[in-house]
């Protein structure tokens, strides 16, 4: 009987032996790491540009500016209402489909940016403080007299001891006419608007029609691209009309246009479609002096 205890005994603690050896070799076992700090890391709001990048030394000022994540030449010559063939040759570009984070282009004519710089005032040479002659005490009737009487200026209020800061440069007004574009419509008379200008949403208006339907020149031009190099637009025609003002035409089947072809206003440039649209229409913008701005408030009524 006893013989019989000793053997439960020893089977009991056995189990027990082999049931703590298996927790201490499961404890050991490093529990998976999942890493998500790739996930978490924000982006820059702000891209400076990279030390030796192409024209760093121009960064932050007028006339210039700094190419982010997910630019291209052309959305960056839209968005400053340039041509983006002018942009690459102002940067000595050969290939546009190449350009860098961090890159700094210039996007106005090396003639504009001479025109818009603020230079400082030259300062003119002050005598020191011993040789500006006093005026005499008010109510006083004693006559100037010596040298200091001779070469007195006329009394003028202080000058600061500060410079004054130069203050940030605006845009140029246009010249007298230059705003004067006779717009009309880019579809004949009858196309509903399908969405109205968003500065925010929608950079233009969406009109309505039917495949194959004429797309028209707002106003006399020339075209600055023709092409579907730019993401949301589809098939993309962009005509430039002055200094001020470019249009822009998207979402086409057909381009019936090529760059630097100068176009009537009314005249058939494109065909209607749903390039990169989620339904047949036409996206239409005007843009002044590269911003967006809303059609309606130039077109005519119908």
């Amino acid at each position: 009987m006893l013989e019989m205890r000793n053997r439960g005994w020893m089977w009991t603690a056995a189990l027990a032996a082999a049931w703590l050896a298996g927790c201490a070799s499961s404890s050991r076992a490093p529990a998976p790491v999942e890493d998500r700090s790739a996930g978490v890391r924000p982006a820059p709001a702000i891209v400076e540009p990279a030390k030796g990048a192409p024209g760093s030394e121009n960064a932050g000022k007028p006339g210039y500016y700094t190419v982010r994540p997910g630019d291209t030449l052309i959305r960056i010559a839209l968005d400053s209402g340039q041509n983006w063939r002018d942009v690459a040759r102002w940067n000595s570009i050969d290939n546009p489909n190449v350009i860098e984070v961090g890159q700094v282009l210039r996007v106005i004519p090396p003639a504009a940016a001479a025109e818009v710089a603020v230079s400082r005032p030259v300062a003119s040479n002050t005598l020191p403080s011993a040789s500006i002659p006093v005026p005499p005490a008010t109510g006083s009737s004693a006559p100037r007299t010596g040298a200091s009487a001779a070469v007195a200026p006329p009394v003028a209020a202080p000058a600061s001891s500060t410079v004054a800061s130069v203050p940030p440069v605006v845009p140029t007004p246009a010249p007298a006419g230059e705003e004067d574009v006779p717009w009309a419509w880019p579809t004949p008379a009858g196309g509903a608007v399908l969405a109205g200008f968003d500065e925010q949403r929608n950079k233009g208006l969406d009109i309505a029609g039917k495949t194959g339907d004429p797309v028209l020149a707002s106003a006399d031009g020339r075209v600055v691209y023709a092409g579907a190099g730019l993401r949301g637009y589809g098939n993309l025609i962009i005509l430039k009309h002055n200094n001020t003002y470019l249009s822009a035409y998207a979402h086409n089947q057909t381009l019936l246009v090529k760059e630097d072809q100068t176009v009537r206003k009314g005249q058939k440039i494109a065909e209607m479609g749903n390039s990169d649209a989620d339904r047949v229409k036409l996206h239409f913008e005007i843009r002044r002096q590269g911003k967006p701005v809303d059609p309606a408030r130039y077109l005519p009524a119908r």
